[in-house]
């Protein structure tokens, strides 16, 4: 017969509890993958760092002082620019309802979503040669890339923002000035520097847009750390300086919550976007419409007219060369563009496969486990607060000695791009999951189901569907990744960020008209897969509005 013990538990058990072992039987693929893919690469770093020959070599190394000024004045710089021009369009887009507002949405969004080597070598189109290799090319396409986040953000907090309160201090007599100072910014701070903190954290470890156009002159710690590990073989030197940006990182987001703390404000009253009255509104909202739709699309637009254009004619020379592998007899272009494509292609499809198993073991965990799903949560988020070119250095040096020799294996890079998708997997399941109605469960059980085929019947089937939108999120962000790739790649097996930004490094005016030829091919599938992945979220509901 059965002890006390065993039969309080019993009592203490909902009916339709799981079996113990099912919840960890389905996360120990996901703690493995990170565990092997994250921890063991950065434990790594961390034992190339800890020897004292180590430190003292890389801090001082020549130059060092100049690329940490230069990455942290120009973070701070792009970060103030971004937070100044995107408070316009965030209020606009938050407070009125005008024809054609989800489509200026769409295109103040998607340059966020596109590939940095797309973006640069958009600038590098429309910008004057003047300015290529300049830190103003910089800043300028920094600003570009984040405005969406000062929009969503900011703009996600004016949308709550009472009406009632702007109006009672005009009553008051407070002049427009004073309503935006002493009312809407201490109201807007909390978003401000939420804002303003992934910004920063984003231009910190820009590596795609500063090598692009910010040339040899203007190294960010991210591109150094890519040319000491692959230019000067100073992999201890790389390792040093990944520790050291992984700690600056840190204690940004570490400062950035203690000043949030208890900055959350609650809030009541009207806040529903309006039509504009006035024909001052209906102005102002007109012109800065048709300005930010002129100005976000403009750089893409360049581009791939840039791809037609030899010289001063029109021409499709570039398009139609693109699968030659010379230049001219006896002078090799150094890259293949059509097999970069097929090679993207690839593996941006076993990325996906990898991102979709593993992040659905994940979410299917998180969301049933009490107690330690929450921690499986955080570590799996990780990999996002860890620059790309750190995580792909941890794999390049990890993996390096045999049994697991893989530097020269074509699977490392998108074993790379599924550790920096599977978190994004996760996110868009997650809400799906918590959103399944606990009765389903009790009614399955009722019916006679046992635990573990209710939970395959609802959670399991429930979440399939929205697997194949997930999947199409984790191959948008395997094109085109390229600071990761930029260190685990090999010749032969190039992806289409690198290839790109070979032709561009290039002398002469067809390998250039042959990137951007090839940047608004990836541009065209990139936007392709977020238009599929955005209609399917929007079918299905799995991208809650909120946060989970």
């Amino acid at each position: 017969m059965a002890g006390p013990v065993e039969r309080d538990r019993a009592a203490l058990t909902p009916p339709n509890a799981l079996p113990r072992w099912l919840v960890p039987s389905v996360a120990l693929v996901p703690a493995i993958a990170l565990a092997g893919l994250y921890f063991l690469p950065l434990a790594t770093l961390l034992t190339r760092v800890i020897q004292p020959s180590s430190i003292g070599d890389a801090l001082r190394l020549p130059g060092l002082g100049g690329v940490l000024w230069f990455t942290l004045w120009q973070a701070l710089v792009s970060t103030t620019l971004t937070l100044a021009i995107g408070f316009v369009p965030a209020y606009v887009l938050a407070r009125y309802r005008f024809v054609g507002r989800r489509a200026l949405l769409a295109i103040v969004t998607v340059p966020f979503m596109l590939p940095t080597v797309v973006v640069g070598a958009a600038f590098l189109a429309l910008l004057p040669a003047e300015w290529h290799g300049t830190a103003r090319a910089v800043i300028v396409a920094h600003v570009f890339f984040n405005i969406a986040v000062v929009v969503r953000l900011v703009g996600a907090m004016w949308v709550v923002l009472p009406t009632d309160l702007t109006a009672a201090a005009r009553t008051l007599g407070a002049s427009p000035a004073q309503v935006l100072l002493h009312v809407v910014l201490p109201l807007l701070r909390p978003s401000l520097w939420a804002a303003a903190t992934v910004v920063f954290l984003f231009t910190f470890t820009s590596f795609g847009a500063v090598r692009l156009l910010g040339g040899s002159a203007h190294p960010t710690l991210e591109v150094e750390i890519v040319r000491r590990a692959t230019q000067l073989g100073d992999v201890d030197g790389a390792a040093v300086l990944s520790i050291l940006q992984l700690l600056a990182l840190g204690a940004v987001v570490w400062w950035s919550a203690r000043t949030q703390r208890g900055g959350a404000l609650a809030l009541s009253g009207s806040s529903e976007s309006r039509a504009a009255r006035s024909r001052r509104e209906r102005v102002g909202v007109s012109v800065t419409a048709v300005f930010i739709a002129v100005v976000m699309s403009l750089p893409l637009l360049v581009m791939a007219s840039r791809s037609f254009r030899l010289g001063n004619r029109w021409t499709l020379t570039a398009w139609r060369t693109l699968g030659d592998t010379e230049v001219r007899p006896g002078v090799s272009l150094g890259v293949d563009p059509i097999a970069s494509l097929f090679t993207s292609l690839r593996f941006a499809v076993v990325a996906a496969s990898i991102s979709i198993v593993v992040g659905g073991l994940a979410a299917l965990a998180i969301a049933t486990a009490r107690r330690y799903g929450a921690l499986l949560d955080i570590g799996l988020m990780l990999p996002l607060g860890t620059s790309a070119v750190t995580v792909g250095l941890g794999l390049l040096i990890t993996f390096d000695t045999a049994p697991f020799d893989w530097r020269a294996r074509w699977w490392l890079v998108p074993l790379g791009h599924a550790l920096v998708a599977i978190p994004f997997v996760v996110r868009a399941l997650l809400p799906v999951l918590r959103a399944i109605p606990a009765d389903q469960r009790a009614a399955a059980a009722t019916l006679g189901a046992s635990p573990a085929r209710a939970w395959m019947a609802i959670d399991v089937r429930r979440v399939l569907r929205p697997l194949i939108a997930a999947s199409g999120l984790a191959a948008a962000i395997s094109l085109g990744e390229f600071g990761a790739t930029t260190l685990l790649s090999r010749a032969g097996i190039e992806t289409m960020p690198i290839a790109i930004a070979r032709l561009l490094g290039r002398a002469g005016e067809l390998p250039r008209a042959q990137a951007f030829a090839l940047a608004t091919m990836l541009l065209v599938v990139t936007a392709v897969v977020i238009v599929g992945v955005i209609s399917a979220a929007e079918r299905e509901g799995f991208f809650s509005a909120r946060r989970s």
